[in-house]
């Protein structure tokens, strides 16, 4: 079989909003020697995504011009570098949200690897990725599933089993129903925690339900929602917080949290201010942790696909919806309406 040339990709020609987003056919590079070609199958699109379409990520790197957007992708090898010897043709493999981030911390020099942003993107029918940057997809997950796990599902378990990791008994608050939200609740239930999920939907909550949650807070019908969750656990608090809200949330978050017990920041979809001296004080006087997240390593991603294949059923990735390729805009103001469950997927290829 000859190798492909060419690749039909989406671009943003100008940023500002995702309707800007454009199809064009562009040449593939001639493979490195510790490079493989990946037929991209799957796409699943991120909150960041529509940040970065509008103009609106909060980040200090240089994002580059007419940028190839996405992150998380699910495909399949076609050819492999001269010098690549750990993946073979025909191999199922996603790419690392940082193509850098092997192992250990991030750092400046990583994030300038991170796809999708500072560096050309995965919406596109086929791509080139240094082989370090790559793991195996689990033999019980499609190619959808798949694509659902290098931004979320890691962000997710990063948060969870970091510097203190997740374990039986713990309580842990997850905010929302989003992507993040849901694979923090399918590995705290996979762990044997008690998981408290908030939202505003009572649909979306029976859903959570049906996943695992435990407790059930309506933040619409219950506002003091912090209060709320200190009363379902007899006064102990949340040993971990899954943090997606932001600035809007985090007060309450702070509230809500154990003594010595982690927030972790992962989003900003509530805008709204919070006060810098409750922050200070509720911190200080829980002994909380505020962790920010971003994303994970190699070796994170490859632990997580442990703990996935430990527990497929409990874990199965939650997919709201799959869009075709040529219905991308579409998949992405899907994904602006927020009435999703899990996760947005565009399927790249048919066959």
């Amino acid at each position: 079989m000859s190798l492909p040339t060419t690749t039909k990709e989406y671009y943003f020609p100008e940023r500002g909003s995702f309707t800007n987003l454009r199809l064009k056919e562009s040449s593939i590079p001639p493979l490195k020697a510790n490079e493989v070609l990946v037929k991209t199958h799957a796409v699943s699109l991120q909150y960041r995504d529509l940040m970065l379409a509008n103009a609106t990520y909060p980040t200090v790197i240089q994002i580059p011009d007419n940028l190839v957007p996405c992150s998380d992708m699910a495909g399949e090898i076609l050819a492999v570098g001269d010098v690549v010897t750990k993946w073979k043709v025909g191999d199922r493999v996603c790419a690392n949200f940082a193509l850098d981030h092997v192992h250990g911390n991030m750092s400046v020099e990583i994030f300038q690897t991170a796809l999708g942003g500072a560096t050309q993107g995965v919406l596109t029918q086929y791509r080139a990725f240094p082989a370090h940057s790559l793991v195996a997809i689990p033999e019980h997950l499609s190619y959808e599933e798949a694509s659902t796990l290098p931004c979320a599902a890691l962000t997710a378990y990063n948060a969870l089993m970091g510097p203190v990791q997740l374990k039986a008994g713990d309580n842990v608050l997850i905010l929302g129903t989003g992507g993040v939200s849901i694979f923090g609740l399918q590995f705290a239930v996979a762990s044997g925690a008690t998981v408290i999920v908030t939202s505003s939907s009572d649909a979306k909550l029976e859903i959570a339900k049906k996943l695992g949650a435990t407790h059930l807070i309506n933040y619409s019908k219950t506002p003091a929602w912090d209060e709320e969750l200190l009363k379902l656990t007899a006064g102990r608090g949340a040993n971990h917080v899954l943090e997606v809200g932001g600035p809007g949330t985090l007060e309450k978050s702070l509230s809500a949290v154990a003594f010595n017990g982690w927030v972790n920041l992962i989003g900003v979809l509530d805008k709204s201010d919070t006060a810098l001296a409750s922050v200070f004080g509720r911190t200080v006087f829980k002994s909380s942790n505020l962790r920010g997240i971003l994303v994970g390593s190699v070796t994170q991603f490859q632990d997580m696909l442990k703990l996935m294949s430990a527990n497929p059923e409990t874990t199965r990735p939650v997919i709201d919806k799959v869009f075709t390729f040529d219905q991308a805009l579409d998949a992405y103001a899907h994904l602006e309406s927020q009435a999703h469950v899990g996760k947005v997927v565009i399927k790249v290829t048919e066959n």
